[in-house]
């Protein structure tokens, strides 16, 4: 596929808080004709997100933050449940998701277990998110969470049952994509 796909021109639009380009392109079209088209492709970097589970309780931790995009689409408070993340920075994913656990839900977990990876948005964002799940006890709560204080963080953490977290998917309670697919694998694998 590489052969069939040719970079024409870039321009980088922003590199503000991630970086926005400009790409035009071509590529054989399986007529064998060659197309020219222009699309804009936002690199944020690559991520890593959790999901947290208590057998015994049939509880998982998530958490909740404002989230400013989905305020301007219409969520009117902005505020977001979501399985912790982060993006991976220079670490690997495993490295990632341990650290961002910490940080944001004060859960310190040595064991995680990637169930797969994904490309969130392929139309316009770059990024591939790298998807966990571990097992946590009380005894793992080492901090209170709520994120880091230099990256400006402002995270509530919350410990729910999964039948009242399945719901909420239905109620629109839980709207973000890769807490509803972590959720769901849950079920689907019976890790609770």
């Amino acid at each position: 596929m590489i052969k069939e796909v040719k970079i024409l021109r870039t321009e980088v639009l922003s590199d503000n808080w991630y970086v926005l380009k400009k790409i035009t392109y071509e590529y054989l079209k399986r007529d064998g004709t060659r197309l020219t088209q222009t699309r804009e492709a936002y690199d944020r970097g690559n991520g890593a997100t959790i999901l947290l589970y208590n057998r015994e309780q049939q509880t998982v931790i998530l958490t909740r933050q404002f989230r400013l995009p989905t305020f301007i689409n219409g969520n009117d408070s902005g505020m977001l449940i979501e399985a912790c993340a982060g993006l991976l920075d220079r670490d690997n994913p495993e490295d990632c998701i341990r650290r961002e656990t910490e940080e944001e839900t004060g859960y310190k977990v040595t064991e995680v277990r990637k169930i797969f990876e994904a490309y969130m948005s392929p139309g316009s964002v770059t990024e591939i998110l790298y998807f966990f799940v571990a097992e946590y006890v009380k005894a793992m709560k080492v901090n209170e969470g709520g994120g880091a204080e230099h990256e400006e963080e402002n995270i509530e953490v919350l410990e729910l049952p999964i039948d009242k977290a399945m719901d909420m998917i239905g109620t629109g309670g839980i709207k973000d994509g890769k807490t509803i697919m972590l959720l769901q694998y849950a079920k689907l694998h019976r890790l609770l």
